[in-house]
């Protein structure tokens, strides 16, 4: 029987505190075999204490993914601002894609697994936070295209898709690999062999 984390010292926001404990049980033990019960103690609160923040556990995994994609929507923001260069904004933003999951296994896995088991929950990668996330990939590509830096012919979101396709597959790759390997180490080789596509 998989071992579940211990629960973390009673102390900080009691909320961030079950969703990170949600994370790593929904990691461990998979989404459908999780019980509230399960993340309650990992998160060293009483069960009851989870139904004052979320309404059950399906709730409790939608809310994960809606925070993290936000937070990451924001972090990519701020790593962009301080870019010049719309090649260096690709690399930029493929280093960032995979130095945040590459830091967190758990948060991979229910990203990259646990949300994906059925047709209701993979419906949420084609809302707000997924479509906003591809905008900034097209809206680079466009913007380079425009100051003649990338090919003209190339279709802009079909980039920005194919981009975010490779990242999720080397994510996932990394999540099902029996060896350690640092996965943020790929990527300047990811941006070199994109980039070499986009390039004028």
């Amino acid at each position: 029987m998989t071992e579940l984390v211990e629960a973390p010292p009673r102390s900080g926001n009691k909320r961030a505190r079950i969703l990170r404990a949600a994370t790593d049980v929904f990691a461990q033990v998979g989404y459908f075999n999780a019980r509230v019960s399960q993340v309650a103690k990992a998160a060293g609160v009483a069960d009851g204490t989870i139904y004052l923040y979320f309404q059950n556990k399906e709730d409790l995994l939608i809310t994960i993914f809606r925070e993290h994609a936000q937070s990451y929507l924001v972090s990519l923001e701020g790593e962009l601002s301080g870019v010049t260069g719309w090649g260096e904004r690709i690399r930029c933003a493929i280093r960032h894609h995979l130095t945040t999951l590459g830091s967190d296994r758990a948060l991979a896995v229910v990203s990259q697994v646990e949300l994906r088991h059925t047709l209701k929950f993979m419906s949420l990668f084609s809302q707000a936070e997924v479509a906003e996330y591809l905008n900034i990939l097209r809206h680079t590509v466009e913007r380079g295209q425009a100051e003649g830096a990338f090919r003209a012919s190339l279709h802009p979101q079909l980039v920005a898709k194919s981009i975010f396709g490779i990242l999720d597959e080397l994510v996932t790759s990394w999540i099902l690999s029996e060896k350690e390997y640092d996965l943020a180490a790929q990527a300047s080789h990811v941006a070199d062999f994109v980039l070499h596509g986009l390039m004028a």
